[in-house]
């Protein structure tokens, strides 16, 4: 799970692309970069760390360039470093530059055909590397000194048929403009719009509509799945279908978790969907127990405040914020080792002992991925005095790992995966367990204006839309995810 920018304005785009990787912020906190173009030369400037950190004036200073794209990073596989920090640059043909938020689910076999037959080199261990070589390669086909619309939308049509799996990307040729592209079931988000200028209209992609919204675009819409944007720099937009089978999948879990609340996806409020969120899992308390003893419910910030506070309203009982939060703590189910993100959910929450001594307390987060947090926080509030703590999730148990671009842990490191709710519910030590029920998350995000066919919802129920993900797969996914494999990583990038 990443976040990505691309411009063509008609001045210095630095300061944009900066401002619109910090609204992305929270879509990767391990590295960021910058890629800009200034009279047919590259500018870059990218590391590991936080926007703020890792861009400083003198950075600024010398990313000069009418247009530019960007990429905040989470490590998809526990890798981390320097080298994996996007965007990734080739310099055949044209000079190609490009940001991804996704996984490929063929990317062993890609690979293998881009040493063999495109005569290319990888770098890196990153998927994103490998796309950028199978699009440069495409391109490169042609032979056309000057690359026309045509040639780009070509290009990206073999693209979709070498490459499967997650991928909503920018990509940046020297000289020309910027290209974005989805893949055909539209997994990852990415939405484009425009602004009217004193020197003409200026175009922006990003992963999501609150990057425009806040820097002053207006929203066109969502780039389709299978579909390939193409601006150049006098601010011609070409736009055409690319894939043969497009079929609009977007995956769920953006709106139950990732995506920040202000943002639109495929049509689809992110607040609106977790307002529902909170409705249907109040009336799953109610019908399970119609004579509740809840005092008060209190959501995990920050993602679960809003399907909390419909809870509450629903239930008809008090709505406090009893946890605070230290904003400068990453997320914890990605951290590699249970020692490390024990540590971090102490640091990240701390809990008001005045608004649960004495009192029978639901907490209401988004998720429960390891277990490991809500087990802390349960601990936590009983600590504080609670005399009962329920616990109820927004979303499903979630029993598989992600493939498409989340770093969610192999499924023997879900506590959901392979037992019952009662189980986990004496697992994480809550005096209650209820999950959201996956119909009512679906009806929760489907109250778009475009038609949604269907959601991908693997990590609930283990139905991977790209239809290439097996036995064979998954294990071989446990053997790059797991936490001793994340731990043996990060002692190679750490020498």
């Amino acid at each position: 799970m990443c976040g990505i920018v691309g411009i063509v304005g008609k001045s210095d785009v630095n300061l944009q692309l900066y401002d619109g990787l910090t609204l992305l912020q929270h879509r990767g906190q391990d590295a960021a970069g910058i890629v800009t173009c200034d009279d047919d030369r590259l500018n870059q400037q990218k590391a590991t760390g936080l926007v703020r950190d890792v861009f400083r004036a003198r950075h600024m200073e010398r990313l000069k360039g009418n247009f530019g794209i960007g990429h905040v990073r989470y490590p998809t596989a526990g890798s981390s470093g320097p080298a994996l920090a996007q965007p990734f640059y080739v310099n055949s043909p044209y000079g190609i530059a490009m940001a991804h938020n996704g996984n490929l689910t063929n990317v062993h076999e890609v690979v293998d055909e881009i040493f063999q037959q495109d005569l290319r080199h990888i770098n890196t261990d990153s998927d994103s590397e490998v796309l950028l070589n199978v699009f440069a390669h495409e391109l490169h086909k042609l032979h056309k000194l000057q690359p026309k619309a045509e040639d780009i939308f070509t290009a990206m049509r073999a693209v979709h048929k070498r490459v499967r799996g997650a991928y909503a990307c920018v990509a940046l040729i020297v000289g020309y403009g910027i290209v974005a592209f989805r893949d055909p079931n539209g997994i990852r988000p990415l939405v484009y719009g425009k602004r009217e200028t004193e020197k003409g209209t200026e175009y922006m992609v990003a992963s999501e509509s609150v990057a425009l919204d806040v820097l002053g675009y207006t929203l066109v819409r969502d780039v389709a799945p299978g579909e390939a944007i193409y601006v150049e720099l006098d601010g011609t937009v070409h736009s055409e279908q690319c894939s043969e089978n497009p079929s609009l999948t977007p995956c769920i879990f953006e709106h139950v978790y990732f995506a920040r609340p202000d943002s639109i996806m495929d049509g689809v409020s992110v607040h609106k969907a977790r307002l529902r969120q909170g409705e249907h899992l109040a009336d799953k308390v109610l019908s399970m127990r119609p004579d509740h003893d809840i005092d008060v419910v209190i959501p995990i910030p920050d993602s679960a405040r809003t399907a909390g506070q419909t809870v509450a309203h629903r239930l008809g009982v008090k709505f406090r914020e009893g946890m605070v939060k230290n904003r400068y703590i990453g997320r914890t189910f990605i951290m590699p080792g249970q020692k490390q993100r024990k540590k971090s959910v102490r640091q990240k929450l701390n809990a008001i002992e005045l608004e649960f001594r004495g009192k029978n307390v639901l907490l209401v987060d988004d998720s429960i991925v390891r277990g490991t947090t809500c087990k802390q926080i349960i601990q936590m509030a009983r600590d504080a005095g609670a005399a009962k703590v329920y616990f109820a999730s927004a979303a499903p148990a979630v029993k598989y790992p992600n493939v498409y671009g989340i770093d969610m842990p192999s499924a023997n490191e879900l506590v959901a995966h392979g037992r019952t709710t009662e189980e986990v519910c004496k697992e994480i030590g809550a005096d209650w367990l209820v999950y959201q029920e996956l119909e009512d998350l679906v009806v929760s995000s489907s109250g778009g204006k475009q038609k949604i066919d269907r959601f991908d919802c693997s990590v609930f129920d283990g139905n991977y839309v790209t239809g290439d993900v097996d036995d064979e797969y998954l294990n071989d996914l446990h053997a790059e995810r797991n936490d001793a494999a994340k731990r043996k990583k990060a002692d190679v990038s750490a020498l």
